[in-house]
């Protein structure tokens, strides 16, 4: 197979938030032994670049865990694309363990070709998740808008900034794809106060 046909997956771990006081770090852990924690996935669907951000929660209080894209090369055979997201997408929920998860829903755009592309990848991965026990929600744009940054008319300038500002993040999450996946499992903290199981295995 020649070196564009390989899927491309990127990810970051979570060593770019600010490092907390030793002090505040011993008082999240009395508080997860205390509280239930919950791992948060969040999906931006897409065929040639998907995003995913996974976030920690307890309490009030959200931390990053990882983000990054799954990418596929449009000289790919189009099932060896779906393909490739399904098996990704797989590997990091084994990875991560999460527990809920929060997708950004499909959405009539002019490109009618695009859409169907974003549509069957998002079939592959909500078929991952009930795989794995996790029943998406699914989000609009303009809810994850309202969720985030407090309008829905916000820009995605204004989105990606406010979740460097709630994941306490040097810099904002790049590329945008991974910014909105967690800006769609906040909205997912948001929107389920309390963690939702499927019951499945």
């Amino acid at each position: 197979m020649c070196r564009t046909c390989i899927p491309i997956l990127t990810s970051q771990r979570d060593s770019r938030p600010t490092e907390p006081p030793a002090a505040e770090a011993s008082g999240a852990d009395k508080d997860a032994s205390r509280f239930p924690v919950r791992r948060i996935l969040g999906i931006d669907p897409g065929l040639a670049s998907c995003g995913y951000g996974i976030i920690e929660v307890c309490r009030s209080r959200c931390r990053l865990v990882e983000y990054g894209v799954i990418e596929t090369s449009a000289g790919m055979s189009h099932a060896l694309r779906l393909l490739s997201i399904y098996k990704e997408i797989s590997r990091v929920v084994e990875s991560f363990s999460p527990t809920e998860a929060g997708m950004e829903a499909l959405y009539f755009a002019r490109n009618v070709s695009s859409a169907l592309g974003v549509a069957e990848a998002r079939g592959v991965l909500s078929l991952c998740l009930a795989e794995h026990g996790i029943l998406p929600a699914e989000y609009p744009p303009n809810t994850i808008k309202q969720a985030v940054s407090g309008t829905a008319r916000a820009g995605k300038r204004s989105v990606q900034e406010a979740v460097r500002l709630l994941l306490g993040l040097r810099e904002i999450p790049r590329p945008d794809h991974a910014a909105d996946a967690l800006a769609a499992a906040i909205t997912h903290m948001h929107a389920c106060p309390l963690p939702v199981f499927s019951g499945g295995g």
